[in-house]
């Protein structure tokens, strides 16, 4: 998609999204430095950010799917428009369906062993460090965006856009109030970020957001 035509949409659903309130934050709980806690990574791909979680750190019985990637040390998590998400170059047709009408969501997982900021050279990352309960929130609000069939099972869609990675059917509704920035937004709330109740609908907002609840290890190149 070309920049002009990211910014016009940007712009459309800046315009109307001005009315719409966010969630409810709740209180905060970060692990110190020297108390148990985890960390996750907030990575910026300037359309949408990714969730970055090490693997071995979820908990038992929690997102069973993360064992569809045994070999990653790093999970990346994003949620978007199911048609915009899964094509490699979007049309006009389909940014403006996802922009202006419900749609069906995906979530996109990627697993990796290196380290974050060399997976995702050219991005800017944040890391966030969690106390263990705020973790585990994060971790269930995460496995509660899968949809899942008669039997239990989650829906796996095919491989994902780069790396060992793949898409799964998940059952929230994407629209200008929910889009992918929003949802990212609503885990950090969930997680114990201290985040304002003001909707965020870009990239840029939702990173400036993060960085008062968490620490800039890796700034995004200038062009």
């Amino acid at each position: 998609m070309s920049t002009a035509l990211k910014r016009f949409v940007l712009m459309v659903c800046c315009a109307v999204g001005l009315a719409c309130a966010g969630p409810e934050t709740k209180t905060a709980s970060f692990a110190r430095p020297d108390e148990p806690g985890k960390t996750v990574y907030l990575a910026s791909h300037g359309w949408h950010a990714g969730i970055v979680i090490r693997r071995a750190d979820i908990p038992d019985g929690v997102w069973p799917e993360h064992r569809d990637l045994p070999d990653s040390v790093y999970l990346e998590v994003g949620w978007g428009d199911s048609d915009y998400y899964r094509t490699p170059d979007p049309h006009w047709g389909i940014t403006f369906k996802a922009g202006l009408l419900p749609t069906a969501s995906v979530l996109h997982i990627v697993g990796f062993s290196s380290s974050v900021s060399a997976y995702f050279p050219y991005s800017e990352i944040i890391e966030v460090r969690l106390s263990d309960p705020d973790f585990a929130e994060l971790c269930h609000y995460i496995a509660a965006s899968y949809f899942k069939d008669s039997a239990g099972n989650s829906v796996a869609l095919g491989p994902g856009l780069y790396g060992d990675s793949r898409f799964y059917q998940s059952h929230e509704t994407y629209h200008l109030f929910n889009n992918c920035n929003a949802w990212t937004d609503r885990a950090l709330q969930t997680a114990g970020c201290p985040l304002k109740t003001a909707p965020v609908f870009t990239v840029e907002d939702l990173m400036a957001r993060a960085r008062t609840c968490g620490r800039v290890i890796q700034s995004q190149p200038s062009d």
